[in-house]
Formats: structure tokens, C-alpha cells, sequence
């Protein structure tokens, strides 16, 4: 049986340590370069992050040219505002599915979690900003008997 303790002094050993919070490592491959991928939509992204001049590379174009719309461009652009990084970075990325609107928050989203691979004390200025977390919002399916997911056909009485 368990044995009675004598004092709250023996009762406070007995407690097993605080748990500390988790430590980020850097994760970075033989190259110098922090992976991530990120998702938005249908839109997949994979970003190589390397120290550098600030060139952003999308599908072997420039940002310009990929991304003409300049809302785009900020968007994507926006982790590194964030955590004042801007110039200090190149951005390799290889993106595919969706719109360009998806694409561009694919990006954004990869972008964000190659940082914090790289540097990890970045993780709570990006966490704060909500570059982190990834936008589940999806497409709804279409429906049988439905015109799209929840429109149904014109009604007629006659």
C-alpha cells in the first residue's frame, strides 16, 4: 500500500517537474536553405529560403512577372514586413493547383514557416501576425439536385 506522508515538504517532492515549453531547433539542409510547404485553397506551395539579396523566385519567373496584380505581391511579401526581413532573403518557390489568389496565400503561408525553420525566434512575431496558421476555408462540393453547392434550379409552377 502507498505510504502516509508526514509533511506537505514530502508532498511537494512528490510532484513531478513543470513541463517547459517546447524549444524550435533551426532546420536547415547541407545548402544553407530552410523547406516548408504551404497550402491555401486548392494552391500547394514549396519554398526554399537561403540568405541573401531579397530576390523571390515563383516557378522560375520573377514575382513581377508571376504575380502581376501588386495586392499579390504585398501578400506575399508580408511575413517578411512582418519580422523585418525584407532584403535579407531569397525566396525559391515551386507552386501548382488553384487560382493565383490561392497560389499567392500558398506562398505567404510557406513562406511564413520557412522563416521560422530558419529563424526560429521569429515563430511569435509570425504566430501574432496569423501567417502561421493555414486558411482551411475550401471550395464547398456541389450538391445532387443542386445547381452549385447550394443554389437549387430556377422554380416554375407551370
Amino acid at each position: 500500500m502507498a505510504e502516509s506522508m508526514q509533511s506537505l515538504d514530502q508532498l511537494a517532492a512528490l510532484k513531478p517537474a513543470a513541463a517547459e515549453a517546447p524549444k524550435y531547433i533551426k532546420k536547415v539542409d547541407k545548402q544553407g536553405r530552410a523547406y516548408a510547404t504551404g497550402k491555401r485553397k486548392d494552391a500547394v506551395a514549396r519554398v526554399w529560403v537561403k540568405p541573401g539579396s531579397g530576390k523571390i523566385v515563383v516557378n522560375t519567373r520573377e514575382i513581377e512577372v508571376y504575380f502581376a496584380r501588386p495586392v499579390l505581391r504585398m501578400m506575399i511579401q508580408q511575413p517578411l514586413v512582418v519580422s523585418n526581413r525584407q532584403g535579407q532573403f531569397d525566396v525559391i518557390c515551386t507552386v501548382s493547383g488553384g487560382g493565383l489568389s490561392g497560389q499567392a496565400g500558398a506562398v505567404r503561408h510557406g513562406l511564413s514557416k520557412a522563416l521560422t525553420n530558419f529563424e526560429p525566434e521569429l515563430r511569435g512575431i509570425l504566430k501574432k501576425g496569423g501567417f502561421l496558421t493555414r486558411d482551411s476555408r475550401v471550395v464547398e462540393r456541389k450538391k445532387y439536385g443542386r445547381a452549385k453547392a447550394r443554389r437549387s434550379f430556377q422554380f416554375s409552377k407551370r
